[in-house]
Parts: structure tokens; sequence; C-alpha cells
């Protein structure tokens, strides 16, 4: 397991109250050894106005979950913490309605850079987009 730690999926949830992630009606549905799995709706909040996924909720859906495993490897988080460094991603099919279904695994994890996989899946599982995040550990002030 890459994790060094473990919290409940109620507590993971819960570290996105009053954040846009909530907004958005992201919530993690599973961790794995080395994976996260989460889901986001696809619905007036995260469509854009031709009534399609909007892109940047594909990124948000990545960026939340990849940051969110990068604070999961911290060994003491009242040292460090996470923060993106660059973020990016191929949106390949559309979709109108329904959920969208992510996994997030790493790419590789060093002493400082993370580097995060999001797959973004819709309901009939066809991969609708790929997300790579970067993430930096940083020394708490």
């Amino acid at each position: 397991m890459i994790w060094n730690r473990i919290l409940a999926l109620e507590e993971l949830n819960k570290v996105n109250d009053n954040t846009l992630a909530r907004h958005l009606g992201i919530v993690i549905t599973e961790v794995g050894e080395d994976f996260i799995r989460a889901s986001m709706p696809v619905d007036h909040r995260t469509r854009q106005p031709m009534g399609l996924l909007h892109g940047g909720a594909s990124v948000v859906l990545s960026e939340t979950i990849g940051s969110i495993a990068g604070v999961l490897i911290i060994e003491d988080m009242s040292k460090e913490t996470i923060v993106g460094v660059e973020i990016n991603a191929n949106h390949l099919k559309s979709v109108s309605s329904g959920y969208v279904h992510s996994i997030t695994k790493p790419i590789r994890i060093g002493r400082r850079i993370q580097v995060w996989n999001t797959e973004i899946y819709n309901d009939g599982d066809e991969l609708i987009c790929v997300s790579k995040l970067t993430t930096m550990r940083v020394k708490r002030s």
C-alpha cells in the first residue's frame, strides 16, 4: 500500500466541505492499495452552456482527487502539505447526463514531486478524459 495514512471515506469526503469540490458534487467512493476512485454528477453545476460536461469540471475532479492522494502519502501533516504545480487534460468524449467516475493512480511518487494520472469514464465505462497532475510537497509555515 502506498498510503501513509488511511481515513474512512466519510472523513475523506468531509475534507471537501465548503470547497469547490463539494459544490460540484465530487464524492470519493473507494480507496485501494494504490488508487482512489471518485464520482461527479453531470448536471447544472458541471455542464457548460452547450449542455455537455465542462472540461474545467473534469480538471477540478482530477486536481481534487490527485491532491487528496498526495496528502495521504505525507507522513506528518503538521510539517508538510501538497500544492499543485501543473495539470493537463485530454477530453476524449462528451457527456451530457448521469455521472462520471474517475480513478487516480500515481505515475511517480518522489521525495518532493508526485505525478498522478486520472482517467475519467462515463456511466457506460467509456473513457472520456485523461488528466495528469503534478504536485509538490512543501513545508508548512
